[in-house]
């Protein structure tokens, strides 16, 4: 589990094809990397990823076809700055949502700066979305602020700007997006009882 609260922004050093999914190794984590070890979990832009090796203030993590394929993780060139996130462990603070780090779909960026964010979110994922409710766009844990059709507006603090990636967006990116895990537990309970 996560909570959406962006500890570091590392860099993209390598995305390798490696069988049917790929290596990436990102580097500029040091200081988030000392509690980490060989096996743990990590967040990287939202996606929940094993670390398999780990050294120097870099780590590398095999990513799956269906990561490939759900994520904007494939995508990413050397050099693109991504937002890191150890896992929650008992007893931390609960400042964000709670998130697992599943992706689920990607929006588009349609608007930066350093006060708001608007994206443009898949019609599938839209059911989820309340304004005052909470999305995590690529990891980092934003409060819808308006719903405008398919167009989502967050006003962003100048801390979230400066520490995360949204600084380095433009509009036409790709961003990971994952809704409430609770609205969607809910909602598959509520369609179970119909069975």
């Amino acid at each position: 589990m996560f909570t959406g609260i962006v500890q570091a922004v590392g860099r993209i050093e390598a995305l390798a094809p490696r069988g049917a999914g790929a290596r990436l190794q990102v580097g500029g984590a040091a200081r988030l990397l000392r509690a980490l070890k060989r096996g743990d979990s990590i967040a990287v832009n939202g996606c929940c990823l094993t670390i398999v090796a780990k050294r120097d203030g870099r780590f590398s993590a095999d990513l799956s076809r269906e990561t490939l394929a759900k994520t904007t993780l494939g995508g990413l060139s050397r050099g693109a700055r991504v937002n890191l996130e150890p896992p929650l462990r008992a007893g931390d603070a609960l400042s964000g949502h709670l998130m697992q780090g599943h992706v689920e779909a990607t929006g588009r960026v349609r608007a930066v700066a350093p006060d708001s964010l608007r994206i443009e979110v898949p019609r599938t994922l839209m059911r989820y979305v309340v304004p005052k409710g909470t999305l995590a766009v690529d990891g980092i844990s934003l409060t819808v602020a308006r719903v405008q059709g398919r167009a989502l507006q967050f006003a962003l603090i100048p801390h979230t700007f400066q520490h995360t990636n949204l600084s380095h967006l433009a509009p036409g990116d790709a961003v990971n997006l994952e809704t409430d895990p609770l609205a969607r537990h809910v909602e598959r309970l509520l369609q179970s009882r119909r069975l």
